[in-house]
């Protein structure tokens, strides 16, 4: 059992909020903002700084008077703010490396805190594929799982109903008022009663393509393991798989028949090793195997950082990099350099658009 946190106070949980809606702030950015300057508060008011000595331009953070709104459009919804570092922020999706920085919650956001499993597939399904995830989907609820989903047509909306009763977790594109699509709409209403739908972006918004792949990362780093029902070879549900094996999570894949293009992508991933699963007793199986998920990075990379980062130093570490992920302790090492100063140096970089960070501590240009 984990030691209880002290409540953050508003004045820090509205600066994360802000910090998580700045232009160029992704979770890696958002992350090492905290880690300099130990608050959200505190990383506002340096921002501008920041980004003067950077090289940035016309990269504002937004008005407090946005961030108020979207507040009062989630609370209008009946919805809850859960930034990172909140007493009620999941514990498997901080493990993520980086974790998302924030989520608007509608529902039951207990549900979270329970041992929760991914059940995903194809949009155009089968009404095999789909009566295979509805019951399973049962099964793994009332055997004390919660179902993870994505509210899309097909198996997510066929795992999200068989596991209605015991308990099930939409994660959305869109902002947490977005039903799409739009036939699922008493779907969504019946989950928002009984389950909880969940989102990292704003109140309001309208799902974008560039939405999903947040979304399926979040739909993983909440589960212990991803099952895929059906699902071609280019789809989501791949995605969501690959980025449940890069978390540490357990992959099950439902075998098919190869005849049908939505067996190629489960079929494939058993091909790569994926945990084959016809039924509650492989989930259990493998669940009683003791499994190490992967943490995040241990320690503050800023430690004996400078206060201000000499311009010269930052040209310096801009000139090494380049379109190839490189971890940050190699250009401390060609440079000759604390890794604090360098670490401090790509934040820099990164806010001014002159670096990309990634997790595990790397960066490219």
């Amino acid at each position: 059992m984990t030691a209880s946190r002290a409540p953050l106070p508003e004045t820090e949980r509205l600066a994360r909020l802000r910090l998580a809606r700045t232009d160029r702030v992704g979770p890696v950015t958002f992350k090492q903002l905290l880690d300099r300057f130990g608050s959200a508060e505190r990383a506002v008011e340096a921002l501008p700084d920041l980004l003067r000595r950077g090289g940035g331009h016309g990269h504002d953070l937004p008005a407090v008077g946005e961030i108020e709104a979207e507040v009062e459009a989630g609370a209008r919804l009946g919805a809850r703010l859960i930034v990172l570092g909140d007493a009620d922020y999941p514990e498997m999706l901080a493990a993520v490396d980086p974790p998302p920085p924030m989520l608007w919650a509608l529902g039951n956001v207990g549900l979270m805190a329970r041992p929760c499993i991914a059940v995903v597939g194809a949009r155009i399904a089968s009404a095999g594929g789909q009566r295979i995830a509805r019951g399973m989907s049962q099964q793994l609820g009332e055997a004390g799982h919660v179902v993870v989903s994505g509210l899309a047509r097909g198996i997510d909306s066929a795992a999200h109903a068989g596991a209605l009763p015991t308990g099930t977790v939409a994660v959305l594109g869109g902002g947490v008022d977005d039903i799409y699509p739009p036939e699922n709409a008493d779907l969504y209403r019946q989950i928002a009663e009984q389950g909880c739908v969940l989102s990292e972006s704003r109140v309001g918004a309208k799902a974008q393509a560039k939405d999903f792949p947040r979304r399926n990362r979040i739909i993983s780093g909440l589960s212990r393991g991803v099952i895929v029902v059906e699902a071609e070879i280019r789809s989501g549900s791949l995605i969501t798989a690959r980025l449940a094996g890069e978390q540490g999570r357990d992959v099950f894949a439902v075998p098919g028949s190869p005849l049908d293009p939505r067996s190629r992508g489960p079929n494939e991933l058993l091909r790569q090793g994926a945990i084959l699963c016809e039924g509650l007793e492989d989930v259990e199986r493998a669940f009683s195997t003791l499994r190490t998920l992967r943490e995040p990075p241990a320690g503050n990379p800023f430690e004996g950082a400078p206060d201000e980062v000499d311009g010269a130093f930052l040209d310096k570490v801009a000139a090494l990099l380049s379109p190839t992920p490189t971890p940050r302790d190699e250009l401390a090492r060609a440079l000759s350099a604390p890794i604090g100063a360098v670490a401090a140096a790509l934040l820099e970089l990164s806010l001014a658009g002159r670096a990309t960070l990634l997790p595990g501590g790397l960066v490219s240009s």
